[in-house]
């Protein structure tokens, strides 16, 4: 179990065309969610919100200084934790109830997760260890007392809706497979796409406990032919379109035949 206080629980990265990814490098790469702030002119986006260890508005709070759309990109722990922050949070129809009633407490203990999980999970490639976190918050945290808090979902989407932030313009695209209401959220004006865990650089997951592979293949064959050029991902570096078919040709051709 971790010892190490962490000085700090956010990293900030400027990546240029008002994007700005925060990150928690003290969550294993498993859950480590990339976390992405978009700045608009009305109003701004967070796509996805870490884990909810530490205030993540209190870490980004230079970022903030207009109304705030809190994006799901799904709604497992790793990605939801700090949407409780928000009083304006968006989420596909098919995850809402999860958004305001989680049904999974979420878990910072290896082995709450289950042997079953762990095992699947080692055989995608991630290592785990005793703890989700390699250093403490602060001292005297108490890993049980972590859990995943309801967060209000005030704008319930479903495909081809659209997010408005007054100079830009996001069609959801819904792309289930890793999780029944995934979305990602596409600009087509700059071809980048905010893909959540549809696809990211990585070892895929499909064997969760809400996922499906038939719907995940889907998703792939839509994800090649969409004209991308830049993929904000939710985990793992950003790509572009060439990666983007390298990624979705290995998994078709270990899905699909």
């Amino acid at each position: 179990m971790p010892v190490e206080i962490a000085d700090h629980w956010f990293e900030i990265r400027h990546m240029g065309d008002d994007i700005t990814l925060l990150w928690e490098p003290h969550v294993i790469p498993l859950m480590r969610c990339n976390i992405w702030h978009v700045r608009g002119r009305e109003r701004d986006l967070m796509i996805d919100t870490g884990m909810g260890i530490c205030s993540l508005r209190e870490a980004a709070r230079d970022l903030l200084d207009k109304p705030m759309i809190a994006v799901a990109t799904h709604t497992h722990a790793d990605h939801v934790g700090g949407h409780h922050e928000f009083d304006d949070c968006l989420v596909h129809a098919a995850e809402a109830d999860n958004l305001q009633r989680p049904t999974e407490r979420g878990t910072l203990v290896a082995q709450e997760i289950g042997p079953d999980k762990i095992r699947k999970l080692r055989i995608a490639g991630y290592e785990i260890g005793e703890a989700l976190i390699t250093a403490l918050p602060h001292a005297g945290y108490d890993l049980s007392e972590y859990g995943v808090r309801p967060a209000k979902a005030t704008r319930i989407v479903e495909e081809g809706s659209i997010v408005d932030t007054g100079d830009r313009r996001f069609e959801v695209l819904h792309l289930p497979g890793h999780s029944p209401g995934s979305i990602g959220l596409w600009e087509a004006a700059t071809g980048t796409l905010f893909s959540g865990d549809a696809i990211y650089d990585g070892p895929l997951l499909d064997e969760l406990p809400h996922s499906n592979i038939e719907d995940y293949v889907k998703t792939m064959r839509r994800l090649r032919t969409l004209p991308v050029r830049t993929v904000h991902a939710g985990h793992d570096p950003s790509f572009g379109r060439d990666r983007l078919i390298e990624l979705v040709d290995a998994y078709l051709d270990r899905r699909a035949g």
